[in-house]
């Protein structure tokens, strides 16, 4: 899938979502119809985003490092909103079953913030094909996104530890979407686009007089500034004679009116020390190749 045919795949999901004959509603218990009638509010009116490869590497790889995240409206990129990330973001436990996720969306919810993780019709029915020979997938009654999960994410003023999070929903994907939306608020290293739906669906939507939806492609810059200086000397007056790398961090940095307020900004990898000291080595080495 491209990120010019999210809109579509979000359109036809609805479809799904909206009718009540079609499998996904037949075939769901009362007691979860209402969650799936928050998903479809949520795709009705929420932004798409598309998250590049490398992107999602360096979101999976920060969250291992962000012990807490706010989920705050003012902390997400939109409101209502479905993220899809490419080659995917990781995998749910269900039972001994290791399912992947491909997507995410989130809107309000009265609790807080309601988060589903989803995956698509195409990813499921490669992974089952293995086993075509036990049973048949009858992909004609499976919206293109597939919700796996649901749960609420509580809000509040203060950053929610990583352990408070609903049990059911892994933990890594989790730290990596509220990574991703952190990461989104830093243009030194983020490159963001906007990318017009394809055209059959562009055209679908202006039959309902609606305007072409876009998608919000995100990924890493090429090239982008470091946030930290590389002084010879300390702020005590140190003066160091070799360089080292500086692993990437999350920093609760200040910023807004009177840089009053705080919030985790991801500090890329640098060199630190004076130009032209030696380099110091070390054992563990991390190679980025792009």
């Amino acid at each position: 899938m491209r990120p010019s045919q999210l809109p579509k795949v979000r359109r036809q999901t609805l479809r799904f979502l909206n009718d009540p004959q079609s499998a996904i509603r037949a075939k769901t218990g009362p007691g979860l119809q209402p969650g799936l009638d928050i998903l479809a509010s949520a795709l009705q009116v929420g932004d798409l985003f598309w998250v590049q490869q490398d992107m999602a590497a360096l979101a999976m790889s920060a969250g291992e490092q962000l012990a807490a995240a706010r989920w705050a409206t003012a902390d997400r990129p939109s409101p209502c909103g479905l993220l899809f990330w490419q080659n995917g973001i990781g995998h749910m436990d269900s039972y001994g079953v290791q399912i992947p996720v491909e997507a995410c969306a989130w809107s309000p919810h009265e609790d807080g913030m309601m988060l589903w993780l989803l995956m698509s019709r195409d990813r499921l029915a490669a992974e089952t094909k293995a086993a075509s020979h036990l049973w048949t997938l009858v992909t004609e009654e499976i919206p293109p996104l597939v919700p796996i999960y649901g749960a609420t994410v509580p809000v509040g003023e203060q950053p929610v530890s990583m352990a408070d999070i609903d049990p059911g929903l892994p933990q890594p994907v989790v730290a990596a979407l509220a990574s991703a939306w952190l990461l989104m608020q830093q243009p030194l290293l983020i490159d963001r686009f906007r990318e017009r739906a394809d055209k059959p669906t562009a055209r679908a939507y202006a039959r309902d007089g609606l305007p072409a939806p876009e998608v919000t492609v995100v990924d890493l810059r090429r090239q982008y500034t470091p946030q930290d200086q590389d002084p010879g000397n300390d702020e005590r007056g140190r003066h160091y004679r070799y360089r080292w790398v500086v692993s990437g961090h999350w920093r609760n940095q200040a910023y807004g009116p009177d840089r009053s307020l705080r919030r985790q900004t991801w500090i890329p990898a640098y060199v630190k020390g004076p130009n032209g000291a030696p380099l110091l080595s070390t054992e563990k080495v991390n190679v980025w190749r792009r």
